[in-house]
């Protein structure tokens, strides 16, 4: 039964952290960048974007704390850390919403929906 659970778990961590199962796509002129599509490939098929930003993501890191007890059990801690990425923000239309690409290590990480212009 353990390993049923175990398995079930695994499943359900790995549909949560695919990209196909929270990421979104860009259209520029019939073409789609999504994620993992590089910078270049970006500014070929949608232009310059309207906006460049550089943005610090906090995520969780997981470090290993050596015991200052001799024979003592390491220690599990969780940080915060700053994951240097780039937004990019394209101009989708009058009365749609901004397109914000997310790149990180030069490439595409996420796709989102920013305000909707009127």
């Amino acid at each position: 039964m353990r390993t049923l659970a175990a398995s079930a778990f695994f499943c359900l961590v790995s549909l949560l952290h695919s990209p196909a199962a929270s990421a979104q796509s860009l259209s520029c002129g019939g073409t789609l960048s999504g994620v993992g599509d590089s910078k270049v490939s970006v500014i070929q098929k949608c232009g310059e974007p309207i906006s460049k930003e550089f943005v610090c993501v906090p995520r969780p890191q997981v470090a290993w704390v050596l015991s200052p007890y001799p024979g003592g059990p390491a220690q599990q801690v969780v940080t915060q850390q700053c994951v240097p990425m780039e937004d990019w923000v394209y101009y989708r239309g009058q009365g749609n919403f901004l397109g914000i690409v997310r790149f990180y290590n030069g490439a595409i990480e996420s796709v989102r929906d920013g305000e909707k212009m009127r």
